[in-house]
């Protein structure tokens, strides 16, 4: 341990620190990860859609994709510093609908929603933040004031569209009906028809809804704005020149490696999908 401490700090490939300076960043102060596979989500249409999804005998999952993440974070009562962040999916669904055998399905597109909790701690903080922005030949900006009170912030992949059926309304778990809360309008604007007012309510008569199961992998953080200390080694001035020489399209594609992989796809070295000692519960070869 001596002797990598010794080196480090003899190493002369590194910049020497000129001083110590104060900047103003966010710092994390808790975060967790999670892969939820969230079954048995029911997907809304709007109601063109949802008549074919009536006449349909069977569905198959083409995708799904994240509108938007809604996220609320309040104080955990008598545990200081905690705090509880709830979380809202928006997911847009597409799934091809067969009714008929000899016909080609019909591709339509809906959305679904899930909701989860999450307690991080996020510390304590009494302040309130106000500050100015710059304006040329003009009075500064006053920006509205803030707390010190902890962000949330989500990092979400691309979800994974599992499974697709065909149920009754009271099989999926993510009723609307149960909640009063309005669809959004960033939802809205993802699709080309309307939504009707009621949706989710049992006044529809709805016999056949779609059901999705959902694989997503999540980061949730809580951070503040905080003032840290950091060593500073120099300036950080370019060294490459900007290239404005774009006359030549043959001399720009000469520059791009041949794409190897392409023509021969690498090998996993790892065993595939059934190395049982790498993921013991994938499934391969069990009976």
């Amino acid at each position: 341990m001596s002797e990598n401490k010794s080196g480090c700090q003899n190493d002369k490939s590194l910049p020497k620190i000129r001083e110590a300076v104060c900047i103003d960043t966010n710092r994390v102060y808790d975060s967790c990860a999670d892969k939820d596979c969230l079954a048995d989500l029911r997907v809304y249409f709007p109601p063109r859609c949802q008549e074919i999804v009536e006449r349909a005998t069977n569905v198959r999952c083409r995708g799904t994709e994240i509108l938007n993440v809604f996220m609320d974070v309040e104080k955990v009562p008598f545990n200081r510093g905690c705090y509880s962040v709830d979380i809202t999916f928006f997911f847009k669904v597409t799934v091809e609908a067969f009714s008929v055998a000899s016909a080609p399905p019909v591709t339509i597109s809906g959305f679904s929603t899930y909701s989860k909790k999450c307690i991080l701690y996020g510390s304590e903080g009494n302040v309130h933040v106000f500050s100015s922005e710059y304006r040329a030949d003009s009075d500064d900006n006053q920006l509205i004031p803030t707390n010190t009170n902890p962000r949330a912030k989500i990092q979400v992949a691309d979800p994974i569209c599992l499974d697709a059926r065909l149920c009754r309304p009271c099989d999926c778990c993510n009723s609307l009906s149960d909640s009063c809360m309005p669809i959004p309008r960033c939802v809205c604007r993802a699709f080309s028809e309307e939504f009707p007012a009621n949706l989710g309510s049992a006044n529809n008569n709805e016999e056949k809804v779609v059901a999705v199961t959902i694989g997503i992998f999540t980061i949730i953080q809580l951070e503040r704005d905080v003032q840290m200390l950091i060593p500073a080694y120099d300036f950080c001035i370019p060294t490459k020149e900007c290239s404005c020489d774009t006359d030549d399209p043959c001399e720009a594609f000469r520059k791009i490696q041949f794409p190897v992989d392409s023509f021969f796809p690498p090998q996993d070295t790892n065993g595939g999908c059934c190395n049982h000692a790498a993921t013991p519960s994938c499934g391969c070869g069990q009976s």
